[in-house]
Order: C-alpha cells, then sequence, then structure tokens
C-alpha cells in the first residue's frame, strides 16, 4: 500500500497501516537525478506548479475558499500534517455550508502522479481524458504540486519547434565558389 493510502486510512481511524518499502523506481519518483538517454526527456518535475492552496481535514470550507479565492485559485488540495495528499475540494464542493470541514466534502483519494513521468505521455493521456490538471506527489503521496496541460503542451510544442529548427539547419548545406 502506497504512504498516501496509510495516511488516509490513519486519518479514518484504522490502526494497523503498513507501506511498502522504498525500491530503486523510488530514486526517479522523487525526481532525483537521472543519467542516460531518458534524463533529457521532458518530465512533469520540469513544468509542476509548486505554490498550491492547501489546507486540512478539519478546516472549515468557507475560510478556505476565501484563502483560495484570494489567491486565485478554484481548487485546493487537502493534506495532512506531512503533507501528504488526502484529497481535493473542487468548484462544485465551495457550495457546502460554510462551517463544513473540507474532509467532509472533498474528493478522496485524487489520482496522483510521479514527477518522474514523461511529460508528453502524461500530455498525451490528459488530453484523451479531457483533463485539464493532474497532482504530482512524490511516491510517499507527498505534494509537489499541479501540472496543468496547458503548460505541458506549451513546453512540449516548444520542445518541437527546437527540434526542427535543428533538422532543417542541419539539412541545409553551404557551398563556396573556392
Amino acid at each position: 500500500m502506497s504512504n498516501r493510502a496509510a495516511w488516509r486510512l490513519e486519518s479514518l481511524g484504522f490502526l494497523q497501516v503498513y507501506r511498502y518499502a522504498a525500491g530503486k523506481r523510488d530514486w526517479f519518483a522523487f525526481g532525483l537525478l537521472m543519467e542516460g538517454a531518458f534524463a533529457a526527456i521532458p518530465k512533469a518535475l520540469d513544468v509542476v506548479r509548486r505554490e498550491v492552496p492547501t489546507c486540512h481535514l478539519q478546516d472549515p470550507v468557507g475560510e478556505v475558499y476565501r484563502r483560495c479565492q484570494d489567491a486565485g485559485w478554484h481548487v485546493c488540495l487537502v493534506v495532512n500534517e506531512a503533507n501528504i495528499v488526502l484529497g481535493r475540494v473542487r468548484r462544485e464542493a465551495w457550495q457546502a455550508d460554510p462551517d463544513t470541514p473540507v474532509g467532509q466534502i472533498m474528493e478522496n483519494g485524487p489520482s496522483t502522479f510521479r514527477p518522474d513521468a514523461f511529460l508528453e505521455t502524461l500530455t498525451r493521456r490528459m488530453q484523451e481524458k479531457k483533463v485539464g490538471s493532474v497532482i504530482i506527489t512524490d511516491s510517499n503521496g507527498v505534494l509537489i504540486g499541479i501540472l496543468y496541460r496547458k503548460d505541458a503542451e506549451a513546453v512540449l510544442n516548444r520542445e518541437q519547434t527546437a527540434k526542427e529548427r535543428v533538422t532543417h539547419t542541419g539539412s541545409e548545406k553551404t557551398y563556396s565558389d573556392s
């Protein structure tokens, strides 16, 4: 079981919760350095927005809504004391009674992706699912940020344009009359 799921079960009152031990793949899932052919491929970590609004399970909806509005956001991620993602509050949930704890109205266990996810693959998936953003966490469920599809598409378009320029320039030949 993931660390994130274990934390959520603990918050629901389960006392004997076990999580997996870290493996080799975790190195990349934490966004740590990579070498070789995969190192140059754009990844989620390259584009993720780290400054995102967060709240806790017992925070009142009205207070969280005001904080998000002031910051210009329509979504808030629910985290625990260790910054583990437990849920998400979306635009439709703001209609709840302002005194309701966000833990009662949040979307439980939203999908998350790792920082080492290849940007092209993740963007294609977001396009297919018609999703505007995804949550990026490390393999322990600790929040890294939100990846917006429009940001990812912009980076991929710049990469493609740069590749086309290099290919075009590299295929040109110059001749001299000497």
